[in-house]
């Protein structure tokens, strides 16, 4: 498909924006966003909380926008650039809709399961595989992450104190 680094991280950059609309409502920073030929197509953050949707992951609210954007459920010669690495949920959304790329800024050493505690997308029994990179402005990706989580537990002690 003709990437390059510059390409992903201008993508990636995109992705902490959306990252960044997530934290302004009190969600988990991480954002994603989805190319089709080097274009934009969809793009997606957390919204569990304000949706009442466990499944409101940056990922997947990425996923359906580029499936409305090309009304088509299925998503070939696509690339999915999100912030952190992605759970099972997300990766059998990739996965099911066909996506041909994934690039993941920070790893996930709890829950990722494309690298970090399981290969899930290299599995033999999936009909469609999804190539992947991981790492992509992680470190400002994961600070990111830490700081979000660094002010919330500051802001538990805060209110226990008072």
């Amino acid at each position: 498909m003709g990437i390059n680094k510059q390409q992903d991280e201008a993508m990636m950059r995109l992705a902490i924006t959306q990252a960044r609309l997530a934290e302004a409502q009190g969600e988990v920073p991480i954002g994603a966003v989805i190319t089709y030929r080097q274009q934009v197509i969809g793009q997606g953050y957390n919204q569990v909380i304000s949706l009442n949707d466990p499944t409101a992951h940056a990922e997947v609210m990425a996923i359906k926008a580029a499936g409305q954007h090309l009304c088509n459920y299925r998503m070939p010669d696509t690339s999915l650039y999100v912030t952190l690495e992605p759970c099972l949920m997300c990766s059998g959304a990739l996965v099911h809709a066909r996506v041909s790329r994934l690039v993941f800024a920070a790893f996930d050493r709890k829950t990722g399961v494309v690298s970090s505690i399981d290969d899930v997308l290299a599995k033999p029994y999936h009909n469609h595989k999804v190539e992947w990179q991981g790492g992509v402005l992680a470190e400002e990706c994961g600070r990111l992450l830490s700081d979000f989580f660094k002010k919330r537990r500051d802001q538990i002690k805060s209110e226990k104190a008072n």
